[in-house]
């Protein structure tokens, strides 16, 4: 099965070409470095170092936890961290600029994977969540690099998709070292597609280990006040195509209730920015982008456009309220727990099958609400505006919610100690 896949990758090949021209066309965040997309590198960490991969922002913020854990406690040893995006690639920089190397993981061409593996000649590799690729994987197993999947989410439509080429996917997992699953149901997926049994093991999820640098807090205070101390802030973050309609009409509802309303709007992907800013205006909005104006705003401002990657998490810091996408439309929602570790109330839509046990164990604590069109999501934005004692209520369950799920950390960490501690 591996060859008839390598054999269907460089079949594949013209079309994967095209489609990496027409992303670094309509985004020039796309351009720089393509050439690492093939394993092509100019510099390179020492050999023997630890690799971490994290695919994009989401990720990124959950490693990060367990990137300033090697670092502090391994840090003889070179931290190469890869991503595939480069939101999430600005999101490393942002935290780990000088303390790492970062680069793109190559696309999983023989050849491409090779010169990767090569190059950094790690003596350990982590992965974030359940990033499958067959070459890479294969290459690690023969020359020996032991490869840890860690916080691994393995939800029911990723689980069909990969069962249908069970043949391929079963002896690929069988090559991995250890798997850290977030959930039982994560775990026996995994085994069902052929993980073996011994090497699985629930830790839980490593995203409510997350933890609030001081320096953000500062950086947010600075924040809140350019946005405006006495104007209600509400933040919505990781929006998709289809997404920032629904979330503009809920403003223009909103704002009849609370006329000095300030709508941040972060759309998920850079390519968009441009797009959902002539989107603000034609609804008639006073905007402002975010690259254009970094000091206080006018007050006439009614959105604020953060044309700029990777300050979400300052964004949600220096708000009252948040909204997260990808859940008013079919893309299966984003991370709500970022919200919940900062204390701020979170609001939601129904679609959040890719994180079905957060937006779950969110709405049964009480630390987000979930609604189902722009006029539940204006009613809940001006109720939880209009109420400080609500909101108060519901940032405090947010951040027990964390305390209380807390751990993966720990056991990730020790499965990374036995692979790492000098043998005596």
């Amino acid at each position: 099965m591996l060859t008839l896949y390598r054999f269907f990758l460089y079949l594949a090949s013209p079309v994967v070409f095209v489609t990496l021209i027409i992303k670094a066309i309509r985004s020039p965040a796309f351009r720089p470095r393509l050439w690492q997309r093939f394993g092509f590198f100019e510099n390179h960490p020492m050999p023997g170092g630890v690799w971490i991969h994290a695919v994009s922002v989401g990720e990124v913020n959950a490693a990060a936890p367990l990137i300033n854990y090697v670092l502090k406690n391994y840090s003889d040893l070179d931290v190469t961290v890869t991503t595939m995006t480069p939101t999430g690639s600005a999101r490393v920089m942002h935290l780990f600029s000088g303390k790492i190397h970062h680069c793109y993981l190559p696309y999983d061409y023989s050849g491409a994977v090779a010169r990767f593996i090569t190059l950094i000649k790690p003596s350990l590799a982590v992965v974030m969540e359940t990033e499958i690729w067959p070459n890479l994987i294969d290459l690690c197993h023969r020359k020996n690099i032991p490869m840890i999947y860690t916080n691994v989410r393995l939800s029911r439509r990723s689980f069909e998709k990969y069962r249908r080429i069970k043949g391929l996917v079963g002896p690929t997992l069988r090559k991995i070292e250890n798997f850290a699953a977030q959930t039982s149901a994560d775990a026996n997926r995994l085994i069902e597609l052929g993980a073996i049994p011994e090497t699985v093991k629930i830790t839980g999820n490593l995203k409510f280990d997350i933890t609030v640098p001081p320096s953000v807090k500062e950086a947010a205070h600075v924040m809140r006040r350019n946005l405006g101390k006495d104007r209600s802030v509400w933040v919505a973050g990781s929006t998709h195509e289809g997404e920032e309609e629904q979330v503009i009409d809920g403003f223009r509802l909103a704002k009849k209730e609370i006329p000095d309303l300030l709508l941040v709007l972060v759309p998920r992907h850079p390519e968009r920015f441009s797009s959902v800013g002539r989107l603000c205006v034609r609804a008639g909005f006073k905007v402002v982008r975010r690259t254009q104006h970094q000091q206080e705003l006018p007050f006439d401002t009614e959105i604020y456009l953060v044309d700029t990657m990777g300050e979400l998490t300052l964004m949600l810091a220096a708000c009252d309220v948040a909204f997260i996408g990808g859940s008013l439309v079919p893309v299966g929602g984003h991370n709500l727990l970022e919200a919940n570790a900062l204390g701020v109330p979170v609001v939601f839509g129904p679609n959040m099958f890719n994180f079905t046990e957060i937006s779950t164990l969110v709405s049964d604590k009480g630390a987000g609400i979930e609604v189902n069109d722009s006029d539940e999501l204006a009613s809940v934005v001006v109720r939880l505006l209009k109420d400080p004692s609500q909101r108060d209520r519901y940032g405090f369950k947010g951040k027990e919610l964390m305390e209380e799920n807390k751990g993966a950390l720990m056991s990730i960490t020790a499965l990374l100690d036995t692979r790492l501690a000098p043998v005596d």
